[in-house]
């Protein structure tokens, strides 16, 4: 049977793609296009000017100045106000990326978030304390209130086989209805029925900090976060626990029979994604918001899968990939208001990225089969050369 030749279309498309090492980028890069295609489509169908639109995105978070700005505000406060909302993504994303390293799926991630915000908010963010004490104080709060949570996740794992998927889609019910519960009763604002905002002393994001004449927001965890990404860098590649991490999430059978105790992994590891979702509970509401809405959980926790997936759950990718969806969410509310796109396009764009980065297995495979298909039509081509050579 006669098989069809690799097209000249093709063969420039494995040569773009690389081999699987480079793969780890361009896959990623493939689906951030597919989907921002996508998006455009969407917006001519719309009768929207795409380029306008994905300009709006940059221009709603201080990328790209706008025509106006309001008294007091600039590109520099616009830029400064997406800071503060990528800070809280960038630690839910790494949060998923040490679970899913471990062979686990957090995805109850905004519930420790939701946690370790209540916690710190009614023990430091009420208290009154000084500002040189609270602020370290709200961070190591939401870090053992998130580790807790992430731990119990991981003990309802190891000891009675409890899918973590059901066990931390239970604990964000538990954690938003009890809170909701407790905020209602005893802290709520009876004015904006949310959470009475924290005290300033305590807040991880400053406010109203006078920059170049204007009036901005000052986001204190944007530091944390980024020294997060490369310490988490450094303890999955370069240390044993970080090794054990990969090796229980690659084949647990293999990695108990390597000596490796995967009940200790698995605690290490929600444990350790319990603690940095603390992290980004502490800087989105007690740092981004300063106050909690009653009943409802952020969608921080739940895009953060999207971005730890596109980024191949690698922190230095997650980087990358939180940097961009960030701008997509934050974007869009002025996507909205500028041109008039609905704000649920830019939901639907990461959407996409998701859908596109989980194929990623499928379309390694896909690479890989093409690939092989070429090279065996090398090899036939130089055969028959060489015969034709001998003739």
């Amino acid at each position: 049977m006669k098989r069809n030749k690799t097209s000249p279309l093709s063969r420039a498309f494995l040569k773009v793609m690389g081999d699987e090492k480079r793969q780890a980028i361009t896959i990623p890069l493939f689906a951030v296009f597919l989907s921002l295609l996508a998006g455009a489509v969407l917006m001519l169908l719309l009768g929207k000017n795409p380029v306008e639109g994905y300009r709006s995105l940059l221009q709603g978070c201080g990328m790209l100045p706008k025509a106006k700005y309001a008294g007091g505000k600039g590109m520099f406060t616009d830029f400064m106000s997406y800071l503060d909302i990528w800070t809280p993504m960038l630690f839910a994303s790494l949060a998923v990326a040490v679970a899913y390293k471990a062979g686990l799926f957090n995805i109850g991630v905004s519930g420790q978030m939701l946690l370790g915000g209540f916690i710190a908010s009614i023990t430091v963010g009420y208290s009154g304390l000084p500002a040189v004490v609270a602020k370290p104080l709200t961070i190591v709060v939401c870090v053992v209130a998130g580790a807790l949570a992430g731990m119990l996740i991981g003990v309802l794992k190891y000891r009675f086989n409890i899918n973590e998927v059901v066990s931390a889609i239970m604990l964000n019910y538990i954690f938003q209805y009890v809170i909701s519960f407790f905020i209602l009763t005893f802290f709520v604002n009876p004015i904006t029925r949310q959470s009475e905002t924290v005290s300033a002393a305590a807040r991880l994001t400053m406010q109203d900090v006078e920059i170049f004449g204007m009036k901005t927001v000052v986001p204190l965890g944007f530091i944390l976060a980024i020294i997060a990404v490369f310490v988490m860098q450094f303890f999955i590649n370069r240390t044993r626990q970080g090794f054990e991490l990969k090796a229980v999430g690659t084949s647990r059978g293999a990695a108990e029979y390597a000596g490796i105790s995967s009940k200790r992994t698995i605690l290490l590891a929600m444990s350790l994604s319990g603690a940095l979702a603390g992290l980004a509970g502490a800087t989105y509401y007690l740092g981004y918001l300063g106050s909690i809405q009653p009943k409802v959980l952020t969608t921080t926790g739940f895009d953060a899968i999207a971005v730890c997936l596109l980024g191949n759950a690698n922190p230095v990718g997650i980087l990358a990939s939180s940097f961009l969806i960030t701008i997509i969410t934050k974007g869009g509310t002025y996507m909205n208001s500028s041109i008039g796109v609905p704000q649920e396009v830019s939901s639907l764009i990461t959407g996409l990225m998701l859908l596109f980065a989980a194929c990623g297995v499928y379309i390694r495979a896909r690479l890989k089969r093409a690939k092989d298909r070429q090279e065996q039509e090398e090899k036939e081509a130089q055969q028959a050369k060489k015969e034709g050579g001998k003739a």
